[in-house]
């Protein structure tokens, strides 16, 4: 019996696929807000990381010129998002389109916070 993989064609809304000619993979990026009053501190943090472990995909998170693994907690918490604070948020591998949307809508709902 063959394995079967659900391939979804279409990139979360207002997703852009992008090609990296330096390392010569394809990848989509979003840029989010975020939106909750701490911004990203050590419990919303936890929460991307956890999520973002979930998937196969690489996940990147991105703060001017800074870049960080989606899936490292020091990394994420380093970034010191504050409330407003656009981030990029990348995703390449064979989960990207659902990566990214899930870790879009975390960031997005303010992780569950007031």
């Amino acid at each position: 019996m063959k394995a079967r993989m659900k391939v979804r064609m279409n990139a979360p809304k207002n997703a852009h696929r992008i090609t990296d000619l330096q390392r010569g993979i394809h990848l989509l990026e979003k840029i989010v807000t975020v939106p909750n009053r701490l911004g990203i501190h050590a419990r919303p943090a936890a929460l991307l990381v956890r999520k973002a472990s979930g998937f196969r995909s690489e996940i990147t998170i991105c703060l001017g010129e800074d870049e960080v693994n989606g899936k490292s907690i020091m990394g994420v918490m380093t970034l010191a998002a504050g409330k407003g604070t656009e981030i990029l948020i990348r995703a390449s591998g064979i989960d990207e389109e659902e990566a990214l949307e899930v870790i879009c809508k975390l960031i997005s709902s303010g992780f569950g916070e007031e």
